[in-house]
């Protein structure tokens, strides 16, 4: 039995006009081929698929049969990279639609510290804002405002006032950083349905669309039939300092009112298109004289490959079901007659549990050596040398020390842990700040980047650590499994940097181009498009042209 299309089943609830036309159909009026001179298109769907590694389209590719297997028909780029070290969701979401790496855009992990901060709790969130009353890391004011630099949306609303920007996401940082600054609506789920900034309201159809979702994480679920194309990943894996195997999440099975469990299914994703579908409809998106952006994050294939990994039973369920969602998605867009065009990639790519990769192939996948707790290292070093605690605060990759140090309790502290960190077998590298901030942004093609290259990518001077640590391949920064976080992502390794980067548009000649691109160049290819002057001093991508042949999509001014 087929994943239930989710889309479908909540956009009834949603009164959507009219079932979503066959994939097969060619609703609306035929529309010759896309050339130089087409018109621009009305509408934008930018769709970033969390954790939607490079490989996993490419084992997929063959099974899908809807709204992936559209895509894919289209302008395929299979190497895109998240260029950057730091591949965690907030940068990657914030290279989307700026152009920029986390180097310029500022967001250089899902965390970063402040040790000026008054507050106690140094750590920022990259999404919130710090400076209101009561907010902490984990307890935060969601805001754009360490964002530093415009959005695709914030260009447009300054070109015309009148275009409509609207972001709906799983999570609040990939509404937010795609998003950016200016959207006329910006949501994302919550254990209520959907939710915005504190002490906004959503809108109407915001609110039926939040109420359908609530109704639909209220419900029990009995959990999805494995179907043939998946029977070859349900094998139950032993984890390591954890009694028992490892089966999944039951198929998605769960108990009404169970958010987190809701959130790690094909049903929140069902979910975010279904309102992306409702509030297009409502606002007449791509009906108007100007050209609108509807931005939609599908944040469960994440929260799925955390949980159980990416070669588990689940993970097949979730492309197949997302390929069924996105298909029912387009089917509805297509009934509209609507010219639009849709651009997919990834935050980030990942891989799987070091416990399934061991039994598959990579003996030496591993753990993170819990010694490597930066906390742990700070206590003993402190001890050791008679400094001031806490001495060193980190979250991933980056690394701060105290800025109660005396200059040269700095030097002794810095002389007595880089080596320590250098020598442990897990670490690739340890790279200080004053190394990175006179190493240039690369401008070569990202497959060929150094490692320096990639730190440098996500290295800001005023938000990242004195020193960055790169783990080894496949040394996954998870010490001990836990439920709903066994593998993760984050290394500068190509299995996190590699995601597709897919375009379609009716009419638009499709063609494969197998070397590596960037999602930085995602904002300036959507920019040429629509016409869309752009600084490019003030981006770190390029245009890529969309047309086959000797036509440029880059240099038409469409």
């Amino acid at each position: 039995m087929k994943p239930k299309i989710w889309t479908a089943a909540l956009a009834g609830l949603l009164c959507l006009s009219g079932p979503a036309a066959s994939l097969a159909q060619d609703s609306g009026p035929l529309v010759q081929k896309v050339t130089a001179a087409t018109p621009q298109p009305k509408l934008i769907v930018m769709i970033a698929v969390d954790q939607f590694s490079a490989d996993l389209f490419a084992e997929y590719r063959s099974h899908f049969t809807g709204g992936l297997a559209r895509l894919a028909s289209g302008v395929v780029f299979p190497s895109g990279y998240q260029a950057h070290g730091a591949t965690e969701t907030c940068p990657g979401h914030s290279t989307i639609l700026t152009g920029n790496h986390p180097a310029h855009t500022g967001i250089v992990g899902n965390n970063f510290f402040d040790l000026s901060a008054a507050r106690e709790d140094k750590r920022l969130y990259c999404a919130e804002d710090e400076t209101v009353p009561g907010t902490s890391s984990k307890d935060y004011a969601p805001s754009a405002k360490h964002l530093l630099v415009p959005t695709l949306g914030d260009l447009m609303k300054d070109r015309d006032p009148k275009a409509q920007v609207v972001s709906v996401s799983g999570k609040d940082r990939s509404a937010i950083m795609m998003g950016g600054h200016k959207a006329d609506e910006l949501m994302w789920l919550a254990p209520t349905g959907l939710t915005s900034y504190r002490g906004s309201s959503l809108s109407p159809v915001a609110q039926q669309a939040s109420a359908a979702i609530a109704a639909a994480i209220a419900a029990p679920e009995p959990g999805l039939t494995l179907p043939a194309d998946c029977a070859a990943h349900d094998i139950a894996i032993p984890l390591d300092g954890r009694k028992g195997g490892i089966v999944g999440t039951g198929r998605f099975a769960r108990d009404g009112a169970d958010f987190r469990a809701f959130r790690a299914s094909p049903q929140a994703d069902g979910a975010v298109l279904a309102a992306a579908a409702a509030l297009r409809q409502a606002r007449k998106m791509g009906e108007g004289g100007s050209t609108d952006l509807l931005i939609v994050g599908l944040s469960a294939t994440d929260y799925i490959g955390h949980g159980t990994g990416t070669e588990g039973a689940e993970m097949c369920l979730q492309m197949l079901a997302l390929d069924r969602e996105l298909g029912d998605f387009f089917a509805r867009l297509d009934a509209t007659g609507i010219d639009y065009v849709v651009a997919l990639t990834a935050d980030h790519g990942g891989h799987d549990l070091p416990e399934r990769n061991r039994q598959n192939g990579w003996p030496d996948a591993q753990r993170l050596d819990p010694a490597l707790d930066p906390e742990k290292i700070g206590k003993a070093v402190a001890e050791k040398l008679g400094l001031p605690e806490p001495l060193l605060y980190g979250d991933g990759g980056d690394y701060y020390l105290s800025r109660a140090l005396t200059p040269a309790q700095r030097k002794t502290a810095l002389d007595e842990i880089l080596p320590r960190l250098r020598a442990h077998p897990q670490i690739e590298a340890v790279v200080t700040a004053d190394q990175l901030a006179v190493h240039p942004i690369s401008k070569r093609p990202a497959d060929t980047w150094t490692l320096m290259d990639k730190l440098r990518a996500s290295y800001n001077p005023a938000r990242s650590g004195d020193f960055i640590i790169a783990l080894k391949p496949r040394v996954t920064p998870i010490p001990e499994p836990g439920i709903g976080y066994v593998a993760t992502h984050g290394s500068v390794w190509d299995y996190d940097r590699r995601v597709p980067m897919l375009f379609w548009r009716k009419g638009l000649a499709g063609f494969e181009q197998p070397n590596a691109v960037m999602t930085v160049d995602i904002l300036p290819t959507l920019a040429a498009l629509i016409g869309l002057p752009l600084d490019t001093k003030n981006i770190d991508g390029r245009c890529l042209d969309l047309l086959s042949g000797p036509e440029d999509s880059c240099r038409s001014g469409h």
